[in-house]
């Protein structure tokens, strides 16, 4: 008995050991390459990563390496930040310099909805109970579609700190809290993190203690633990993930460790698959591209 369950731990080891630490996407049929932007873990050990030239979607396996598209036909372009739902299955997807969204049959690729939501620069999104909330750079707004993916948007204006906005790439990166209750954003340009009330659009800053979050991008949150993806795209900002101890008010956190890999190549997004921190290689804010873009796994403690 013994000598079976050193061999089955044996096997277990090695099956864990071997899940790849980078996975090569696809190539792509546009000039700049696929340029991914947001990535989401989805059912079992699949990924979703969409296209920030051609608005496709890339269905991944984080066990094989193995990757294909998905949505080959997008009604948005370009897809930036993606958002996927358990209970329907469907995957959302934030339009960028369009103004819109999109929400696609995970299983099948087909779409399901598009939105029209407002000028400016949507840039991520997140399921919360019934609803989907999508952030936009360029406004002060949060805007609210249903996760059933039928018609309707509301706008929810924000008020308080979050809505002092300054040049650059303001609101991007969002999520929500495990009762819907309460979203978090991040603003890129100020480093500054934020609760959100759904329902009014009032926010409160998060206390980082006099640290900054610059170029956050892409943010996690598991439990009171918020996972912060800098993307490196500001002069002496390192391309990292910062892990944030939250206070159980969400009032204030600490930065209590950055995760960076020798891999990480101007990575935006993060997204979570057991114990590990899946983070996708986007574009390259020199102005080139990369001959491949990738996915890389890190460990998240």
């Amino acid at each position: 008995m013994r000598t079976l369950i050193i061999a089955f731990v044996a096997a277990f080891t090695m099956a864990a050991a071997s899940f790849p630490s980078v996975i090569v996407l696809p190539a792509s049929t546009s000039p700049n390459g696929l340029a991914p932007e947001g990535i989401v873990s989805g059912d079992g050990n699949t990924f979703y990563t969409g296209s920030l030239t051609t608005g496709q979607i890339v269905v991944g396996d984080y066990r094989t390496g193995e990757t294909s598209y998905l949505v080959t036909e997008p009604t948005v372009v370009p897809s930036v930040g993606l958002a996927y739902d358990n209970a329907t299955k469907l995957i959302w997807a934030a339009g960028g310099p369009s103004g819109g969204a999109a929400v696609y049959d995970s299983r099948t690729g087909e779409p399901i909805n598009t939105y029209v939501l407002a000028p400016g620069f949507i840039n991520d999104g997140i399921v919360a109970g019934d609803s989907v909330y999508f952030t936009n750079s360029a406004a002060p707004e949060l805007y609210r579609v249903s996760a059933d993916g039928s018609d309707g948007v509301e706008t929810i204006s924000l008020s308080g700190p979050a809505a002092d906005f300054v040049p650059g790439f303001n609101t991007n990166g969002i999520e929500a809290t495990a009762d819907g209750k309460t979203l978090i954003i991040v603003n890129s340009s100020k480093g500054e993190l934020y609760t959100v009330d759904p329902e009014t659009g009032e926010s409160a800053l998060i206390d980082l203690g006099g640290e900054f979050v610059f170029t956050g991008d892409g943010i996690l949150l598991e439990g009171r633990t918020l996972y912060v993806l800098q993307n490196g795209g500001a002069p002496g900002v390192p391309n990292q993930i910062a892990k944030i101890k939250l206070s159980g008010k969400l009032t204030s956190g600490t930065i209590v460790d950055t995760i960076t890999d020798p891999a990480f190549q101007t990575a935006t997004t993060v997204a979570m698959k057991g114990s590990s921190l899946a983070v996708v290689n986007a574009v390259d804010f020199g102005g080139s591209t990369f001959d491949d873009y990738t996915v890389v796994v890190v460990d998240k403690n």
